[in-house]
């Protein structure tokens, strides 16, 4: 027997309510937001997420899934979908549209990761990319429907946490003041911590071991040096949330883990996950663009991880059952009828189904319990003969015979109708 890989998760039938649930909303919210759905590859060039995303970050140090192509060049399947949708954005020239660009996805990723609850090695998000504003008012945009829509999920226990990394420029001087208070407490560090004040000192400030957090609690905020520019910029962002009633709690050890973030960063946590309690995040990436060979483009945008929210979706967010009716046709005449019912109720509009293993009226009406079906419609050889059929209503058993001509037409009305 072949198993699955390790990490990477079946989502079953049983499950896809609560999938179609949140990936419904996200549709929803999004267009009201303006953003249009885009797709891009699964995997894509290498140095496309080592230019993006950093080569000191974990991801690309660690965690990407890379192969080699028959050509010799190197692929990797995409570990965040933010550096795809750059890449499209540039090569399709979509900075030349009069009209704003702002774009959502869905789907897959994939990181070499320790799987456990909510993180997987193939796990799905849902994101949007904003370009071509630097107003404060379009991080506020994407704050506004990363908030609006997991509140609109019923998720319970959430927090917005929001800080500001500065401009680019902003940056050698904290990391220098940063290292100087690091270097003193490297005993004090895990080891992955030890590694980054070399590479990536402003890592040691998310890093989630309860040590690192005690010895880092006193560490210089990078909100003390930033720019005017930054500054403004950041306090215009909070005073908009303000005026929308948004609430947000600041965090200045909020720093992200990928190098292409400058000025507002958020994230969305959770006190119903445990350690990996981050919901969703994102900020403002205006030089990501330009590293990449585009234009000088500012950007921000968020991604949201659906397995997260999945385990944590109320049972009172998923939709009612969706009224069907099973069709119980036996014997051989009985069974040529039942699979023209089922015909012409699916043309209606009306959801049918069948179990065609089955050949006796006992085992089909225990097939209609189990797959909680509204009404079924019997019809044997006898039926045929009398040219009706009886539905059969599966919760209160009450019955009624149909004409089979007009029995589609019958059925539809009764489930059709408010």
């Amino acid at each position: 027997m072949i198993r699955g890989i390790k990490g990477v998760k079946d989502t079953l039938p049983d499950e896809m309510p609560r999938w179609q649930v949140i990936e419904g909303a996200a549709r929803r919210f999004s267009h009201l937001y303006g953003f249009r759905e885009i797709r891009v590859p699964v995997f894509e060039m290498t140095e496309l997420f080592a230019r993006s995303i950093g080569t000191s970050t974990d991801i690309v140090e660690k965690e990407m899934y890379t192969f080699q192509d028959r050509d010799g060049s190197s692929l990797t399947l995409r570990p965040e979908a933010t550096a795809g949708v750059v890449r499209a954005y540039i090569e399709h020239n979509l900075a030349a549209s009069p009209t704003a660009q702002k774009f959502y996805y869905l789907g897959p990723m994939f990181r070499h990761e320790r799987p456990q609850a909510g993180r997987l090695r193939q796990f799905h998000q849902y994101g949007v990319e904003s370009f071509g504003s630097v107003s404060p008012q379009a991080d506020v945009e994407v704050i506004s429907l990363l908030w609006r829509f997991l509140s609109s999920l019923g998720l319970p226990g959430l927090t917005l946490e929001l800080n500001s990394l500065g401009e680019a420029g902003d940056r050698p001087a904290y990391k220098t003041a940063l290292v100087a208070f690091l270097k003193p407490l490297e005993d004090k560090l895990c080891q992955n911590c030890r590694r980054r004040i070399e590479t990536n000192p402003l890592r040691v400030l998310d890093c989630k071991v309860p040590t690192c957090k005690a010895a880092t609690e006193a560490a210089p905020k990078l909100t003390d040096y930033l720019s005017p520019f930054a500054r403004e910029h950041f306090e215009a962002v909070r005073a908009t949330l303000d005026s929308l009633r948004i609430p947000y709690l600041l965090n200045p050890r909020l720093v992200r883990g990928l190098d292409y973030y400058t000025l507002t960063t958020f994230e969305v946590t959770t006190t119903h996950l445990g350690a990996q309690n981050a919901v969703g995040a994102g900020g403002r990436y205006d030089g990501l663009v330009e590293v990449l060979g585009g234009p000088t483009t500012p950007a921000v945008g968020f991604a949201v991880g659906i397995e997260r929210i999945s385990l944590m979706l109320p049972e009172g967010s998923l939709p009612a059952a969706v009224k069907t009716v099973f069709v119980a046709g036996f014997g051989p005449q009985g069974l040529v009828a039942g699979v023209k019912l089922l015909d012409e109720l699916r043309f209606l509009g009306v959801s049918a189904d069948s179990d065609f293993r089955a050949s006796s009226l006992k085992t089909l009406l225990r097939q209609a319990d189990r797959l909680r079906a509204t009404y079924c419609a019997i019809i044997g050889d006898d039926e045929v003969a009398k040219g009706t059929l009886i539905l059969r209503h599966m919760q209160t058993k009450e019955q009624q015979a149909i004409p089979l001509g007009k029995a589609a037409s019958s059925i539809a009305s009764l489930f059709l109708k408010p």
